[in-house]
């Protein structure tokens, strides 16, 4: 019988309902009576500045929810249980009529995303296939081709509930298109091992 390998598969992990509903609610009260600024490339797009969750009495209870499943997912990357270390966290607040341009995260290895608001169905969080790869040069797109996970460039992820997190490597590319909706809210945040080990040259990673 013949089998279908996925070769070299890109991982991406969603654990519903992270957060409960009670620290959820506190998160959301916190971040709109926080200080803002506007995204340099969306009028309606507006961040919190970036902390360091060690620094922050709320950051530093959702990193600690974080932990474990970073763990695990640096499994699925690595191959082995790691110690990880959130190093960046910040919330980002979309208004109706804002969007979040193509983007991916430098200086880290994991990503996260933890949803505090519904989203409108129109601005849900769109992966897409890594630009500059190796695909064919030639394309086949028709109204009646079936996108699959080998064949398709983008991702759209399902939709997510308040006290949703998603992780994904750093490198992959993701934006939010056009809010059709109410306020969306999100906490984004990036992540380091404390050290990668390649047969005895040893890198360490230090806040």
């Amino acid at each position: 019988m013949d089998q279908i390998e996925p070769l070299f598969p890109i991982p991406l992990l969603r654990s519903p309902q992270l957060l409960s509903p009670a620290l959820n609610e506190a998160a959301v009260a916190a971040i709109r009576s926080a200080r803002i600024e506007s995204n340099l490339r969306s009028d309606q797009l507006f961040h919190t500045e970036v902390a360091d969750p060690r620094d922050n009495k709320l950051f530093q209870e959702i990193a600690e929810l974080v932990g474990p499943k970073l763990v695990d997912f640096g499994v699925l990357l690595f191959g082995e249980k790691l110690r990880w270390t959130v190093k960046e966290m910040w919330t980002n607040m979309l208004e109706k009529g804002g969007n979040q341009t193509l983007h991916s995260h430098a200086n880290s290895f994991v990503s996260g995303i933890i949803y505090l608001t519904p989203s409108h169905p129109a601005c849900r969080t769109v992966f897409m296939r890594p630009l500059g790869g190796s695909d064919f040069s030639f394309r086949h797109h028709t109204r009646s081709a079936a996108m699959g996970p080998f064949n398709a460039g983008k991702y759209v992820l399902p939709e997510a509930e308040p006290g949703d997190l998603v992780l994904f490597p750093s490198y992959l590319y993701h934006e939010v298109p056009r809010n059709q909706g109410e306020q969306r809210i999100t906490v984004s945040f990036n992540a380091i091992p404390d050290s990668l080990d390649c047969w005895g040259y040893r890198i360490n990673f230090a806040p």
